[in-house]
C-alpha cells in the first residue's frame, strides 16, 4: 500500500507564504471584471438611493436636493409601522414554517440510498425550472371560489358555501413557503450530508434512541444549514412584492409592495428610498445574526 507523504503545515508565527507579484496582478485582472460589474450595478445604485431617501418630491414627481429628514419621519407613522410589522411577522412565519416542512424532507433525502438520494434531490429543484411568477400565478387555480380546493370539498359535502381563500394573507403564506421552501431544504440537507456518522453511531451504542439522537446530535450539528436556509428565505420574503399582488391583492400590503408603489404610481422617490433604506438596514441586521450565530457554533 503507497503511503502518501504528509504536507508540511505552517505553524502559529511562521512567515507567510510570498506570492509573487505577477500571479498577484495576474488575480487582480481576474478580479477587475467582477468588481466593475458590482461597481456599477449594486454599489452605484445603492449609492443613488441612500441620496434620494434624505431628498424631497419635486413638483411633478421628479428628485429635488433639498435635503430632509421627512421621509424617514414618515415612516414612523402607524399606518408604515403596521405594514413593517406585517412584513416582519410574514416572513418569520414563512420561516419558521419552511424549517418545520424542510427539515422532515432534507432528512429523509440525506438518509436515502444513493439511487433515490438524486431523484429526490431532482424533485426539489424541479420547481426552479420554472418562472416563480408562473408557479405563483397556478395557485389562483387552486385558491379562487372556483378552484380545485372549494369544488372538492364542496363535492365531498364538506363545505356548503365556497371558502375564501384567495386574496387573503394565508394565500400570501402559501405562497412564499411554496417558493422558498428549497431554499431551506437544500442547505439543510447539504448540512446533514456533512454530519460524522461515527457521532451518531456512537450515541446509538450509547444506548441513545432514534428521537434523543435527533434531539442531541443531529439537530446541533445541522444548526448551521438551519441558519444559512433562514436568511435565504426571510431576506427575500421581507422584500417580495409580486407574491403578495397576485395572491394577496390590496389586502396584503408589504414592504415590497409600498416600495413598488412609491417609485411607480406615487412617484414618490425620495419616500420609496427611505423605505428601501430601512428594509436594507433590517436585511442587514439578519445576516448579521446570522454571522454570530454562526461563529457561536464555529466557537
Amino acid at each position: 500500500m503507497a503511503i502518501i507523504p504528509e504536507l508540511p503545515r505552517r505553524h502559529k508565527g511562521a512567515e507567510p507564504i510570498s506570492v509573487p507579484k505577477s500571479r498577484q496582478r495576474f488575480g487582480l485582472f481576474l478580479l477587475g471584471p467582477g468588481a466593475l460589474w458590482l461597481l456599477v450595478f449594486g454599489i452605484v445604485p445603492l449609492g443613488l438611493i441612500v441620496v434620494y431617501s434624505f431628498a424631497t418630491r419635486g413638483e411633478y414627481g421628479g428628485v429635488a436636493l433639498k435635503w430632509t429628514w421627512e421621509n424617514f419621519a414618515r415612516l414612523a407613522d402607524p399606518l408604515y409601522v403596521a405594514i413593517f410589522r406585517r412584513s416582519l411577522l410574514m416572513a418569520g412565519a414563512t420561516t419558521i414554517l419552511c424549517i418545520v416542512m424542510g427539515y422532515p424532507i432534507a432528512y429523509a433525502i440525506s438518509t436515502a440510498g444513493p439511487h433515490w438520494k438524486n431523484r429526490l434531490l431532482m424533485l426539489v429543484i424541479i420547481p426552479f425550472w420554472t418562472n416563480f411568477l408562473i408557479r405563483t400565478y397556478a395557485w389562483i387555480i387552486i385558491l379562487r371560489t372556483e378552484g380545485l380546493i372549494n369544488s372538492l370539498l364542496l363535492s365531498l359535502g364538506i363545505i356548503t358555501e365556497p371558502l375564501t381563500l384567495l386574496y387573503t394573507s394565508g394565500a400570501v403564506l402559501v405562497g412564499f413557503v411554496y417558493n422558498w421552501l428549497p431554499y431551506m431544504i437544500l442547505p439543510i440537507y447539504a448540512s446533514l450530508e456533512k454530519i460524522d456518522r461515527s457521532y451518531i453511531e456512537a450515541a446509538m451504542d450509547l444506548g441513545g434512541k432514534g428521537r434523543v439522537v435527533l434531539q442531541k446530535v443531529i439537530l446541533p450539528l445541522s444548526i448551521p444549514g438551519i441558519a444559512a436556509g433562514s436568511v435565504l428565505v426571510f431576506i427575500p420574503a421581507l422584500a417580495m412584492f409580486a407574491i403578495p399582488d397576485v395572491l394577496g391583492g390590496a389586502r396584503t400590503m408589504m414592504i415590497g409592495n409600498l416600495i413598488k408603489n412609491q417609485f411607480t404610481s406615487a412617484r414618490n422617490w425620495p419616500f420609496g428610498s427611505a423605505a428601501s433604506v430601512v428594509l436594507i438596514g433590517l436585511m442587514l441586521l439578519a445576516l448579521f445574526i446570522y454571522k454570530r450565530l454562526a461563529q457561536n457554533e464555529r466557537s
